[in-house]
């Protein structure tokens, strides 16, 4: 049994799982269209040498070293290096890949600035079993999209 279905009651737990699989519904689906489009114009940027050298991880660091090739762009066939022109669209920065804006909630005074047509719900880390289980119900009846609202029946042990 999950989490919320304690909580909130089985029926309105069950209504939050269900639903969030099967409507799928996405908002502002062409900026997200378009943020996946120019994303794929984009290089894909890898850490310098990671190719080399199996201790190195392919997620992007800045050559900073006096004489490397790839921050002089000296050598052909290199990958290029990030810069600010490689950004997605101004519209669609920010944005779930749901389509809804990503927005931390900590209390019941947070969920109330947001608009549920557009804003979507993430629970801060340190909200706590008590306030979460009131935020989640009143998210739920205002119909807001919940992004982390799946946690185990068993807490984590940290």
């Amino acid at each position: 049994m999950f989490y919320y279905q304690k909580v909130i009651g089985h029926h309105l737990g069950t209504y939050l799982f269900q639903n969030s699989r099967v409507n799928l519904m996405v908002i502002n689906k062409e900026l997200v269209a378009k943020r996946k489009e120019i994303k794929g114009h984009n290089p894909d940027f890898a850490r310098p040498e990671s190719w080399r050298y199996v201790r190195l991880q392919t997620n992007w660091r800045k050559p900073k070293g006096i004489d490397h090739h790839q921050r002089k762009q000296k050598s052909r066939g290199r990958p290029g290096l990030v810069k600010i022109g490689f950004g997605g669209p101004k519209e669609s920065r920010g944005l779930h890949p749901s389509g809804y804006t990503d927005n931390l909630v900590y209390n019941l005074s947070d969920l109330e600035k947001l608009d549920p047509k557009k804003d979507g719900v993430r629970f801060g880390h340190s909200v706590g079993t008590r306030k979460r289980k009131e935020i989640i119900v009143k998210a739920i009846e205002s119909k807001f999209k919940i992004f982390n609202a799946r946690v185990s029946a068993i807490g984590s042990k940290s």
